[in-house]
């Protein structure tokens, strides 16, 4: 699991995550919610150690992610993480794109790396795209490819931070349709989300975050179906 106790995390004088605290049990998609500048996605960089914190702790299965002794290159093998942008090697095609991680950071085979690659691939459904460069995929395959890229580690945990927000609308569904996918096989989720209807589908239980704070959290019919809060139930109403 992922527990996230009484996290600080500021830059400098500007606090940006005050005192959050989060269980994320295995098998769970949790999604987070909220305005620009809430903290969401500056919680995600400090579970996968991409950000330092300055109170509290995160624990991965146990191990303490911000612990002195704490290798986190081995750490965020467990970890996979999307962005909004998806930071592709535009020399290399779709499969070696895949395959690097699998060969650099585990010490696959090129053999190995490429049946994996080639299995994720086909798994978010560009088995097609083997051979294309990035430039001659769309906004949607990219951030796909992203996603395969993510899973060719072996993750047993997936962070995505506002994946879809960069695409173009037509674009979105193929995306959500494949971290919908992910959801329904199992994998252990936490997503930064503006799709408010995505999110009420898959999730087991939605955060709504204010100020740097979990203001409200719960299951998806209560929290985005009948928020307790005024404040939640104006940013619902701001975002539909």
């Amino acid at each position: 699991m992922i527990e996230i106790d009484n996290v600080h995390k500021s830059f400098g004088a500007l606090d940006v995550v005050k005192g959050v605290s989060l269980t994320v049990n295995k098998g769970e998609v949790v999604s987070i919610i909220g305005g620009s500048g809430s903290g969401k996605s500056t919680l995600l960089m400090c579970i996968n150690g991409l950000e330092p914190i300055q109170g509290g702790q995160i624990r991965v299965d146990g191990t303490e992610v911000h612990a002195p002794g704490t290798n986190l290159n081995k750490l965020r093998q467990k970890i996979g993480i999307v962005f909004q942008q998806w930071n592709a090697f535009p020399h290399l095609t779709v499969l070696e794109n895949v395959m690097l991680a699998p060969r650099k950071v585990l010490g696959k085979s090129r053999e190995e790396a490429e049946e994996i690659a080639v299995r994720q691939l086909t798994h978010v459904g560009l088995g097609d795209k083997l051979k294309v460069f990035p430039s001659k995929l769309s906004g949607g395959q990219q951030q796909r490819m992203a996603i395969a890229r993510a899973l060719a580690m072996s993750p047993d945990y997936m962070l995505f931070d506002e994946a879809t927000s960069a695409l173009d609308p037509q674009l979105v569904g193929e995306v959500l349709d494949t971290m919908r996918m992910l959801a329904a096989e199992g994998m252990t989720m936490v997503l930064v989300t503006h799709e408010i209807r995505f999110a009420r589908d898959v999730s087991d239980r939605v955060a709504f975050f204010r100020n740097g704070r979990i203001h409200e959290i719960g299951s998806p019919e209560q929290v985005i179906g009948a928020p307790q809060l005024p404040e939640t139930a104006d940013f619902l109403k701001s975002v539909n």
